[in-house]
């Protein structure tokens, strides 16, 4: 009987084939795994790249607010206190019974002035800028500098940055507010309309709504406009006159503040100044009025705009130089009586008051350009021609009677004058040949960091 055939050597064979192909299997499994989980690493970096390149910071604001907290959680290393000193410093009055104000738009046209003629008399000044484009920051960034040079510190922040304003009034204990930030200008409205609602309306409020649980809750001066006379026809303008006419949006955001200041004075005992300015001009002035590219364009050689009404007429407007302006606003402020307030809740009747702030000398825009034309020593290309439906108004003429009364406000500053000042400093700011006229150098001119 034959033996059966040996398979044992077989069953080796398959056995170490089976063993093998489990090892290849292991291996493939494994070298798969990473080439699935570097794929998807790639596809998230892929993506993740792509949402920060598509979707970046919703706003300035976001921005602004991340460096904020920046600030604060250097703070909490020791990385803010030179910070904290700056502001307590800045703050600290030098004169008995002085201010510490927190000046708003510091680094602007008339933010800059009032907190040099506030510090110069003694006060404690603090300014708050958010150094938007809406005009050159590098005419904000000059100003800021000449602020420096008198120890007047401006925190950079927005007035809807509730941390930042709230920060402040923790380390400061602000007697006043002379509130100037604002988004300025009538024709840009028609462009940017958001920005007049977040800065005159929001911003407004939100500085309000800090102030109304400060303690001790500051005086607040704020500036209006006499925009918000709009399409009123009596003249001169008196605050007894009607202002729920206007003309431009930026006009009826000035509007909706006097009325929002109104609210809060009734609700919190917050006491409150509006000033309504009339057409300020001057030195460190601001480049999108027409004083200001009037003098730019004329040195240019550039052709000169010059409105009419529809009618034909001149368009005339009550001219107000800064100094007056600015003596203006610190009576304003000398004559504002506490808040009565405590903790958001109103003890007592406030004070709530509005003035015209204007030289009470209307000027055709025709005849300041002539007062230019003999300054520059340059005949303008002037092209006459209707004034275009975008919110401007014709005419406007300040009745100051009430701002006399109350504190002494009377403007002794003519065109004439406060354009040979403006010009004086143009040509040295912007470095131009000068063309002007020999003038003797004992005239009574501003000095670049006068107010």
């Amino acid at each position: 009987m034959a033996s059966p055939p040996d398979t044992s050597k077989t069953i080796k064979l398959e056995r170490y084939n089976s063993y093998i192909r489990k090892v290849n299997s292991t291996k493939l499994l494994n070298a798969s795994s990473k080439l699935l989980f570097r794929a998807t690493l790639l596809i998230a970096l892929i993506l993740v790249f792509l949402f920060t390149f598509n979707y970046p910071p919703l706003s300035e604001t976001a921005n602004h607010h991340l460096h904020t907290h920046s600030n604060f959680l250097a703070s909490a290393f020791g990385g803010g206190g030179a910070w904290e000193r700056q502001v307590r410093h800045s703050a600290t009055p030098r004169r008995p019974n002085g201010f510490s104000v927190l000046v708003t738009g510091a680094a602007g046209f008339v933010g800059s002035h009032c907190s040099l003629a506030l510090k110069k008399r003694g006060d404690g000044v603090v300014g708050l800028d958010n150094f938007n484009t809406y005009y050159d920051p590098s005419l904000k960034r000059a100003r800021q500098a000449l602020l420096t040079q008198h120890q007047i510190f401006i925190a950079e922040g927005d007035l809807n940055d509730t941390p930042l304003l709230t920060k402040l009034f923790d380390l400061v204990p602000f007697t006043h507010i002379l509130h100037l930030a604002a988004q300025a200008g009538v024709r840009y409205a028609m462009q940017n309309p958001q920005s007049y609602i977040k800065s005159n309306i929001a911003g407004f409020v939100n500085l309000l709504e800090v102030s109304k649980t400060a303690n001790p809750q500051p005086s607040i001066v704020w500036a209006s406009s006499s925009s918000v006379y709009g399409l009123n026809t009596e003249n001169p303008f008196s605050e007894l006159h009607r202002t729920d006419q206007p003309a431009s949006l930026y006009a009826a955001t000035k509007k909706a503040g006097e009325e929002i200041a109104h609210t809060y004075n009734h609700i919190y005992g917050l006491s409150l100044t509006g000033l309504r300015f009339f057409t300020v001009y001057g030195p460190w002035g601001r480049p999108d009025m027409a004083y200001f590219f009037f003098t730019k364009d004329i040195l240019h050689g550039k052709t000169v705009d010059v409105y009419q009404t529809q009618d034909g007429k001149e368009v005339a407007r009550d001219f107000t130089y800064i100094d007056d302006i600015v003596k203006g606003c610190v009576g304003a402020l000398d004559t504002a009586e506490k808040s009565t307030g405590s903790g958001g809740k109103k003890r007592g009747p406030a004070q709530l008051r509005i003035y015209n702030l204007g030289n009470t000398s209307p000027v055709p825009v025709g005849k300041l350009v002539s007062i230019l034309e003999n300054l520059l020593s340059t005949k303008a290309k002037k092209h006459i021609i209707k004034m275009p439906r975008n919110g401007d108004v014709p005419y406007t003429h300040a009745n100051v009677t009430l701002a006399y009364k109350d504190f002494g406000y009377k403007p002794t500053t003519d065109l004439a004058t406060g354009l040979r000042k403006f010009v004086k400093w143009y040509v040295r700011y912007y470095g131009i040949q000068s063309r002007l006229k020999k003038e003797n150098h004992n005239d009574n001119e501003l000095p670049e960091d006068s107010a």
